[in-house]
C-alpha cells in the first residue's frame, strides 16, 4: 500500500473509532433494523390487498429500498454534516493539520468514514433485503442496478454533508444546510415540478356536434336512427399542465434516479408490478405532450360512423419504452453536486488560509 493510501486509511479508521464506539450509535442502528423489520412484515401481510403476483414482481424489495433510502438521508446529515467544523471547535482540527496528512487526504478520509457509516444502514438492512429477494424473485439486474444507486445516492448525502461542514463555520447550520439540500432534492424538485407545469398551461379544445332528440327519428324495429338532426357544434376549450416542459426537474430526485435507473417488472397486460415501475412509468408519461382532445360527433355515432373515433392507447410499457431515460442525467447531477462541495471544503480547509471566517478558531 501507498504511503498516501495508508494515510488516508488512517484518517478513516479514526473518523470511524470516533463515531461508531458510542453506544448511542449501535442503539440506533439497532433501531434501523427493527425499523426495516417491521416494514418487512407489514409489506408482506399487505400484500394480499394488491394481488398475489405482486409478492413475485418484486414489490416488497423495492418499497424496501426507497425506505432504506430514506432513513439513509435522515441519518447522514446528522453524522457528516458536522465533520470539520466540528473538530475545529473542538481544536483538533488544527492538530491534525500540523502533521504530514494533507488536506485532500484529511477532507476525503472524513467523507470516506461518513460514507461508510451511511452504508452501516444498509448492512443493517441486508436481512430483511436476501429475504424479499429470495421470496421476491428479483431479477440480478434489478438488484444490481438498485443497490449500486443506492450506494451512489448515500455517498451523494456525505459528501454534500462534509462539504457544508467546511463552508459553514457552525456545525448546527451545516447539518441544517445538508438536510435542506437534501430536502430540496427529494421534495423541493417535486414542487418546482409541480408549480412548473401549472404555470406551462396550455389552452386544448374540442368540438362535440350533439343529436338533436327532438327532430330525430330512432325506429325501434330496425333499431336504427332513420331521421338524424344535429344540433349546433359547441367548441370547448380548456388548459391542461405541459408536463413535457418541466419534467426534467424530476431528474434531480434521488427517488426518481433509483427508480429509473432498476429496471421495472411488467405484467402481461404492461402494467408496472412494483414501486420502481410506477415511479418511472410516471415520469416518463410526463416526458409526453399533452394529446389533443378528440372531437364527438354523436351525429356520426348515430349513422355508425364513429367507431373509430375511440382506439386504445398505448400501454405503460410501450409508454415506458418509447420515452428517454432520465436516471444517468440526475446521477450526473447528484454525482456532480458531491464532488463540487469536497472540491470546495478541500479549497476551505486548506493550510495556511489566508483568512478564516468571523468567529472561527485556529486552534
Amino acid at each position: 500500500m501507498s504511503p498516501r493510501l495508508a494515510v488516508l486509511g488512517t484518517i478513516v479508521q479514526l473518523e470511524l473509532r470516533q463515531r461508531i464506539r458510542s453506544v448511542s450509535w449501535l442503539v440506533l442502528v439497532s433501531v434501523v433494523f427493527v425499523l426495516v423489520g417491521i416494514v418487512t412484515v407489514l409489506l408482506w401481510f399487505a400484500l394480499p390487498a394488491f394481488g398475489s403476483d405482486d409478492l413475485a414482481s418484486a414489490g416488497i424489495y423495492s418499497t424496501l429500498i426507497f425506505f432504506v433510502l430514506l432513513i439513509g438521508s435522515l441519518v447522514t446529515p446528522a453524522t457528516s454534516g458536522a465533520a470539520i467544523n466540528g473538530d475545529r471547535d473542538a481544536g483538533t482540527l488544527a492538530t491534525t493539520q500540523v502533521t504530514l496528512v494533507t488536506t485532500t487526504q484529511l477532507v476525503l478520509g472524513k467523507f470516506l468514514a461518513a460514507w461508510t457509516v451511511a452504508l452501516t444502514f444498509l448492512a443493517a438492512s441486508v436481512p430483511a433485503m436476501l429475504f424479499t429477494v429470495i421470496v421476491g424473485e428479483v431479477r440480478p439486474d434489478t438488484l444490481v442496478a438498485s443497490l449500486g444507486v443506492l450506494v451512489l445516492l448515500l455517498g451523494v448525502v456525505a459528501a454534500v454533508g462534509v462539504g457544508a461542514s467546511a463552508l459553514i463555520t457552525r456545525p448546527l447550520f451545516s447539518v441544517v444546510t445538508t438536510y435542506l439540500v437534501v430536502a430540496a432534492l427529494s421534495v423541493g424538485t417535486l414542487i418546482a415540478f409541480g408549480l412548473g407545469s401549472l404555470a406551462a398551461q396550455t389552452t386544448v379544445s374540442s368540438t362535440y356536434t350533439p343529436l338533436n332528440y327532438d327532430e330525430s327519428v330512432f325506429d325501434g324495429e330496425e333499431g336504427r336512427w332513420t331521421t338524424i338532426v344535429c344540433g349546433e357544434p359547441q367548441l370547448n376549450s380548456y388548459e391542461v399542465p405541459r408536463t413535457d416542459t418541466v419534467w426534467g426537474f424530476l431528474a434531480a430526485n434521488p427517488y426518481v434516479v433509483l427508480a429509473d435507473a432498476s429496471p421495472p417488472v411488467w405484467d402481461e397486460w404492461g402494467n408496472p408490478r412494483d414501486l420502481f415501475g410506477g415511479i418511472a412509468f410516471a415520469v416518463r408519461a410526463a416526458q409526453q405532450p399533452p394529446e389533443p382532445p378528440l372531437d364527438y360527433d354523436e351525429c356520426a355515432d348515430a349513422r355508425g360512423e364513429g367507431g373509430q373515433q375511440w382506439q386504445q392507447g398505448p400501454t405503460p410499457r410501450e409508454i415506458y419504452d418509447a420515452s428517454v431515460p432520465s436516471w444517468f442525467v440526475g446521477l450526473a447531477i447528484h454525482l456532480a453536486l458531491g464532488g463540487g462541495m469536497l472540491a470546495a471544503a478541500i479549497a476551505r480547509t486548506r493550510t495556511p488560509a489566508a483568512s478564516l471566517p468571523r468567529g472561527s478558531r485556529v486552534a
